[in-house]
């Protein structure tokens, strides 16, 4: 299978490209410059693998929650190439893939992971190992105050993502119960993990078509309004 994968949802942006499981990445934090970095990515794996669009199976892009206009940058990016080739899209959880790439390098298998989401909200999720190699969500991911976060009933929790380095103190102190590891380890999604994930979705058969890849911001309201 060959499936190209984007993420520019948060201050990461990076490119990957999948061919029959084995995942080459372009990466780098740039905040606000993803919209002049992410095609020329593109252009630099496809030539890489001297591979083009048009023989991929399937593209995988990072969905959100995150930035807002980072979302919709990678959204527009990734429905117009899938467009343009006629090929299906799979939408993955920002926050799935941080969790699946805690979970691949530290072995662990549940991950809190949580996105800082500036006026003092994180987004959140938490997720654990699935049986077919990617994570599965417990329960539903949310926007709220860190002293809101779900608190898993039982087991040993991993920490990832920046809401841990931005509200450390109040997670680590909420969670202690459960925290293995308070050391944040995936601070931004990637699109390797995307493309991992992107594959299982594939085999899966939840790809869908480049109109019905949508994406998801959790948060209505974004940007803080002035009191009347």
């Amino acid at each position: 299978m060959k499936l190209l994968a984007i993420d520019t949802s948060t201050e990461a942006c990076s490119a990957a490209l999948s061919i029959n499981g084995e995942i080459s990445e372009r990466y780098e934090i740039a905040p606000r410059k993803h919209a002049e970095l992410i095609l020329p990515m593109i252009d630099e794996l496809l030539s890489d693998a001297d591979c083009t669009l048009a023989q991929m199976d399937a593209m995988a892009f990072g969905r959100g929650p995150g930035a807002f206009t980072g979302v919709r940058i990678g959204t527009g990016v990734v429905q117009g190439l899938a467009f343009s080739v006629d090929c299906p899209v799979v939408p993955v959880s920002s926050l799935a893939a941080m969790a699946y790439g805690t979970m691949q390098e530290l072995t662990v298998d549940n991950v809190l992971a949580g996105i800082d989401a500036r006026m003092g909200e994180v987004y959140w999720g938490a997720y654990q190992r699935s049986i077919d190699g990617g994570v599965q969500l417990l329960g539903e991911e949310s926007v709220c105050k860190p002293d809101e976060t779900r608190v898993p009933d039982s087991g040993a929790w991993t920490g990832a993502g920046t809401a841990w380095q931005t509200y450390e103190a109040e997670l680590s102190d909420r969670f202690s119960g459960v925290l293995k590891n308070s050391d944040s380890f995936e601070l931004f999604p990637r699109a390797q993990h995307i493309a991992a994930l992107g594959v299982i979705a594939v085999n899966a058969g939840l790809a869908v078509s480049a109109d019905e890849a949508q994406p998801v911001y959790l948060r209505n309201n974004v940007a803080v309004k002035k009191k009347p």
